[in-house]
């Protein structure tokens, strides 16, 4: 039977249930199990440094979550017993955290983010960094929930443990980014000032970039909504893929008459905006607005997105940025990792970003950071507004979305990785026979593209944790989305392990 430590690994994360209140959802990250996996990073990062754990120094932040203060205690107390020198950095995001080991002023040699990410409230998790890589690879965290398996709970006196307050030293560095990138002769220290923009952290880890950001450099942010941190999350989720997040921050914008909205997840490695005028700016058309923030100093490159990323984006990339369009896979580490590897063998990767809102930039440690992507919006928009136009205009061109739909069908049985595969085979080839285009190169799933009786595309993959499988439908017109679907029932039709009712809905 399989360690209940390991079952906590999601990707490169650890996540679980972390406290009581929801319904047939036991705890599984538990104060002990949270205890024995990091002191296994501290054994595991000694091991990878090469220093001995007395002369390693971590820290810890975590997001407002209200099981963090909990896993605070047990994460200091396991790193003082291994040895190690703890560093309690409070409210933090996640970028911020991998940056602790990056600034001069702290260069860390490890650091962890207590985080969920978007999850319900009763969630929580850990995100580790370490100096040569950054966030943790996937086998490397397998390796070190085995050594966490094998460990003893520790407690250890943590009432002398050092605090430093990072959130401020981030800010201040991502505001003197705003300052040189804007570079403005009749105000370089508060350039936004004339500037109402409005921000929506979810109650989430967000809020400093109102206060500590946007008004330190003069913009009036007004309006501005659930700056508070509350692990409850009472007012909507805080993800900028849900509809009641956009609707939100939408409406702020539209009340206010503010010049530009923000939204930020729990733990602000992702973000999404709305213009002036209402437009959201997520999914395709943040990539696209990125893509077209970068095109000028990246001619010819290439922007890895993940797999249900539209045509319309593509033809939007390479007809009017003149950029190449890499469609990968799902899962912010297979785009960033993509991205790094098409560098190093020569290929120009400015950009790896998924439809979710998380956007790496190379030139800032291919770090999935929704602060400097907001950064990297706001200089645009003062370069655009100082020619006379709008930020808006950057992606006028990219055709909109008419209609979209995600089905998960569910996979029954243990083994549903392997039916799963053996879906994928059969839907490939019965669509062969049915003679529709399949999109290639394709790195994920099958993806079809039609032109004709219906127009648009569709994308079937195996999820990259559960045992469904996501379907994406796009429709160019009306009906189109709707008629597709009808198409992929039939192509998946007689599988007795996987469930297509949804298709019926």
């Amino acid at each position: 039977m399989m360690d209940p430590i390991l079952k906590l690994q999601n990707g490169s994360d650890v996540r679980g249930v972390a406290v009581e209140g929801v319904a047939d959802e036991p705890v599984t990250l538990t104060p002990e199990y949270a205890n024995r996996i990091v002191q296994a990073f501290v054994q595991w990062l000694a091991q990878k440094s090469g220093k001995p754990a007395g002369e390693l120094k971590i820290a810890v932040g975590h997001d407002s979550r209200i099981s963090a203060p909990m896993l605070k205690q047990q994460a200091l107390m396991a790193i003082t017993a291994q040895g190690a020198t703890a560093v309690d950095c409070s409210m933090a995001t996640t970028p911020a955290m991998f940056m602790s080991l990056v600034f001069p002023e702290t260069q860390y040699d490890g650091s962890m983010m207590i985080t969920a990410s978007h999850l319900p409230f009763n969630r929580n998790g850990i995100k580790f960094f370490e100096p040569v890589n950054g966030g943790m690879e996937k086998a490397d965290l397998t390796d070190m929930l085995k050594i966490a398996c094998t460990l003893q709970e520790k407690t250890a006196d943590i009432s002398a443990v050092e605090k430093f307050d990072l959130v401020s030293l981030y800010a201040e560095n991502l505001c003197q980014k705003i300052r040189e990138g804007i570079n403005s002769e009749e105000n370089y220290a508060q350039p936004l000032t004339g500037n109402h923009i409005v921000v929506d952290a979810g109650n989430g880890a967000g809020g400093f970039f109102a206060e500590k950001v946007l008004a330190r450099l003069g913009a009036d942010t007004t309006g501005s909504l659930y700056l508070e941190p509350d692990g409850h999350f009472p007012n909507h989720i805080p993800n900028p893929e849900n509809k009641q997040a956009m609707d939100a921050i939408r409406g702020a914008v539209l009340d206010n008459k503010a010049d530009l909205g923000l939204i930020f997840d729990t733990d602000v490695d992702r973000m999404s905006a709305v213009f002036s005028d209402g437009r959201e700016v997520n999914r395709d058309a943040l990539i696209a607005m990125m893509a077209a923030i970068l095109a000028e100093d990246y001619p010819g490159s290439t922007i890895v997105t993940d797999s249900v990323t539209s045509e319309k984006l593509t033809a939007f990339l390479e007809g009017e940025l003149k950029l190449k369009h890499h469609r990968f896979q799902r899962g912010y580490k297979n785009v960033i990792n993509e991205c790094k590897r098409l560098n190093e063998a020569g290929t120009v990767s400015p950009l790896a970003i998924e439809t979710s809102g998380h956007g790496a930039l190379k030139e800032n440690y291919y770090l999935d950071d929704g602060a400097y992507m907001a950064v990297k919006l706001l200089i645009a928009a003062a370069k655009t507004k100082a020619q006379g136009k709008t930020l808006n205009s950057l992606i006028e061109k990219l055709q909109p979305q008419f209609e979209t739909a995600e089905y998960r069908l569910k996979l029954k049985g243990e083994d549903f990785k392997a039916y799963g595969a053996n879906v994928l085979s059969v839907f490939k080839q019965r669509a062969e026979e049915k003679g529709y285009h399949i999109v290639e190169p394709n790195y994920e799933g099958v993806r079809l593209s039609f032109k004709g009786e219906a127009n648009g595309w569709a994308l079937l993959r195996q999820s990259l944790h559960d045992p469904n499988m996501p379907l994406n439908v796009e429709g160019d017109g009306e009906g189109d989305c709707a008629k597709i679907t009808v198409m992929m029932k039939e192509l998946l039709g007689g599988f007795d392990q996987l469930d297509i009712s949804v298709l019926d809905k």
